[in-house]
């Protein structure tokens, strides 16, 4: 997932005019949900095959198509461009790439708060300070961007004393155990499977900044005024 977008709102209103003007709502029937590879959303890829979703789209008369997509931004840019309907994402990145494409946004469900499944993982390094002067392998101004951030502070550090290297989401773990990754920050799955390799220690995690980071299934907020039984049949 390389895609950039931080000094948030510069970044982003860049890319919203990439994509382009999102489409005008309207009464229907069929929907499309899209999610990706994180701890919290999982849950959505088993209520689709264990057609739990179905379930509820039939009680309200809907079609409700659920999209898995292994790469975080790429999900967003196609809810921003109104291809989706809804999307798992964090609050903060609900707040750059759809709000400045124009795509107003409302959180149907509050999934969870991430407590330490977002982490700061060194390699020969036994504490946070040893991030100083190092590349950090992470999605480029995403929720992983603000962990760092948010970490670098906590040590008196700042952006400046790093610098950050985008990496594509399905790529971490593979790019942890090349020689040149030395620091990395990323989400659970990804966090665990890390961890346990040689070498590796966690230095900072989202349990040190409790509930700055919210999982949330989003909707288009004129969608949903058009067709509040979708908002139902997902909550």
């Amino acid at each position: 997932m390389p895609i950039s977008r931080r000094t948030v709102l510069a970044s982003a209103a860049l890319l919203s005019l990439a994509l382009g003007a999102p489409a005008m709502a309207e009464a229907k029937k069929d929907f499309k949900v899209a999610w990706s590879i994180y701890v919290g959303w999982m849950p959505w890829g088993y209520a689709s095959d264990a057609s739990i979703v179905k379930k509820w789209a039939d009680k309200y008369g809907l079609t409700i198509e659920v999209t898995q997509f292994n790469d975080y931004v790429e999900s967003i840019n196609q809810y921003t461009v109104s291809a989706y309907d809804a999307v798992t994402v964090t609050n903060m990145d609900a707040l750059s790439i759809p709000s400045v494409g124009g795509v107003d946004t409302t959180a149907v469900i509050v999934g969870d708060f991430s407590v330490s499944n977002d982490a700061v993982i060194l390699k020969d390094g036994a504490t946070l300070a040893d991030i100083k002067g190092r590349d950090v392998n992470l999605v480029e101004f995403s929720v992983s961007h603000y962990l760092l951030a948010r970490a670098l502070d906590s040590a008196g550090m700042t952006e400046q004393d790093v610098k950050v290297v985008n990496t594509a989401d399905p790529d971490m773990v593979g790019a942890f155990q090349t020689p040149d990754v030395t620091a990395m920050v990323t989400w659970n799955p990804m966090v665990s499977e890390i961890v346990a390799l040689p070498g590796a220690t966690k230095v900072f995690d989202s349990s040190q900044i409790p509930g700055e980071i919210i999982d949330l299934m989003v909707a288009n907020t004129e969608v949903l005024a058009d067709n509040p039984d979708f908002g139902k049949a997902l909550a």
